[in-house]
This record gives structure tokens, C-alpha cells and sequence, in this order.
């Protein structure tokens, strides 16, 4: 196979068009976004389509882009000093680079971090939190929320009677799906997840990434993972980045099996990473 290099995206597709499901609505769309930390490059020139309810993986070697891309989507790049996003990044049209309620955009994009990032409170209150910003007073409304939101992120057993406890109290683990937890409360539209797994157990990340299958029936879910394997059974989709360009993008079948760059056959070969 001859060496392909070419910064541009290889699509395995037809814009607009899934190949897993059909053809598809675009959630989410990158028009030439380019990322800087002050005088680094971190993404550059990224057009990438996200489909509604899919699953789309982001995989890539170290210092890809690939969190700053996750950043981008619920702007928690604003916290970042010197960065610098320039391009369009779109939401069902709107260009959310230019809004002006980030809060009202936070609450449709939930979002999970590498390591989790607990709230000093307990752990009914960590994921009551959000729902109360958002209005949500009555007790039994806020009981049910939490419930949900701690079955559907595998901790609901190991915590319903110590719901009192801090949140920092808990493993690792724990914490981390408390944080997952907490990304579900306000019933976002959009799920981030970045190296969700990395502190989680492997029997109880297979059933989390179950959850996540059922959980694509009425969301969309972009998730970053070093493990190519967890991308091949779990996304639609998968896109391959490195040195913060997109390099291919396509059906996870035809990623893994059938890639069209030199570069991503071995990335997904395991002959660096």
C-alpha cells in the first residue's frame, strides 16, 4: 500500500451520510477550526460532521487535538488562557463559537474528563447540582434524576445507602462514574467523553460502554479513547487524528479493516501510538 500523508481528511463516505445507519442528520459540524494555545497549533483546519445519535470515536496518538476538539464543543476552552479557536463549530446551525449563553450551551453537552473532578458536596448532591441550577425544586423530582442518572453510570448499588457521603470520599473509580453521572443529569443532547475508562475497572467499563449503546438512542456521544479496541466495538464512526490534523474518517469497520491512509492502518496496528 502506498504512504499517504495528506493533511486532509480521507472520508470512508458521502457528506451527510452514515454508513452504519443510513442516511443521517448532522449534529454537530466543524467548518475549518483551527485551535491555538498562544503560539501552538493544537487542531488545525478540522471539517468533521458528527451525526445525530451516533457514536463517533476520536482516536489518535498523544498531542493529537483530540481533547482540545472536545473542548470546542461545550467551549470549556474559554478557561484556557491564550487559546484561540477560529472557524465555525455548529449545533444543529448555530454556531456556538458565538454565543453568548456558554451556560445554556453547558447544559446541552455533558461532559467527562480523563480524571475525575468530584464537587466537594455529597454524592446526591453532586448530582443534584446541575438539575438545581436548572430550576428543578421539588424533592422527589431531583430523588428520581439522581437514581437514574447512578444506575445509567453502574454506581446506583455501590452508593444508595451512603448517598450523604462526599463525593471525594469514594475510589477512584467511583468518582469517576459519579462524574459521568453528574454529566447525565441535565439529560444532555450531546454526550463528551475523554479516556472515560482510565480510572475504571475493566468488568465494570463493559457495562458502561452497554449503557452507552442504549444511551445512543437518544443522544449523540463523541468519545476520545487511546484504546483503539474500545473505538472498534463501541463507535459508529471512528476519526483519526494526529498532530492536530484530521487524518481519515469512516466507518469503524472500514477504519480498522479497510483504512485508506498508510498512517491510520498503523496507528490501528498498534505500530505506534
Amino acid at each position: 500500500m502506498k504512504t499517504k500523508t495528506e493533511p486532509a481528511a480521507r472520508p470512508s463516505s458521502s457528506p451527510g451520510e452514515s454508513p452504519s445507519s443510513g442516511r443521517s442528520e448532522v449534529h454537530i459540524c466543524f467548518r475549518n477550526v483551527t485551535v491555538n494555545y498562544a503560539s501552538v497549533v493544537a487542531l488545525r483546519e478540522i471539517n468533521l460532521e458528527v451525526y445525530r445519535r451516533e457514536i463517533l470515536g476520536i482516536i489518535g496518538p498523544a498531542n493529537s487535538g483530540k481533547s482540545t476538539l472536545l473542548r470546542c464543543i461545550n467551549r470549556t476552552l474559554d478557561f484556557v488562557p491564550g487559546a484561540k479557536v477560529t472557524g465555525q463549530l455548529l449545533i444543529d446551525g448555530q454556531d456556538v463559537l458565538k454565543v453568548r449563553n456558554v451556560y445554556a450551551l453547558r447544559r446541552r453537552v455533558g461532559m467527562v474528563f480523563p480524571l475525575p473532578v468530584g464537587l466537594p458536596l455529597s454524592v446526591y448532591e453532586n448530582v443534584a447540582y446541575a438539575p438545581r441550577r436548572a430550576g428543578v425544586r421539588q424533592r422527589h423530582e431531583l430523588d428520581a434524576i439522581v437514581e437514574r442518572c447512578l444506575r445509567q453510570a453502574m454506581l446506583w448499588d455501590e452508593v444508595k445507602d451512603r448517598l450523604d457521603i462526599l463525593g471525594t470520599k469514594l475510589s477512584g473509580g467511583q468518582q469517576q462514574r459519579l462524574t459521568l453521572a453528574r454529566a447525565l443529569s441535565l439529560d444532555p443532547e450531546i454526550l463528551c467523553l475523554d479516556e472515560f475508562s482510565i480510572a475504571i475497572d475493566p468488568v465494570t467499563t463493559m457495562r458502561i460502554e452497554d449503557i452507552l449503546r442504549e444511551l445512543k438512542q437518544r443522544m449523540t456521544i463523541v468519545l476520545v479513547t487511546n484504546l483503539v479496541q474500545q473505538a472498534r466495538r463501541l463507535a459508529d464512526r471512528t476519526a483519526f487524528f494526529m498532530a492536530g490534523r484530521l487524518i481519515e474518517v469512516g466507518d469503524t469497520e472500514n477504519i480498522f479493516e479497510h483504512p485508506q491512509c498508510e498512517l491510520t492502518r498503523r496507528y490501528v496496528e498498534g505500530d505506534f501510538g
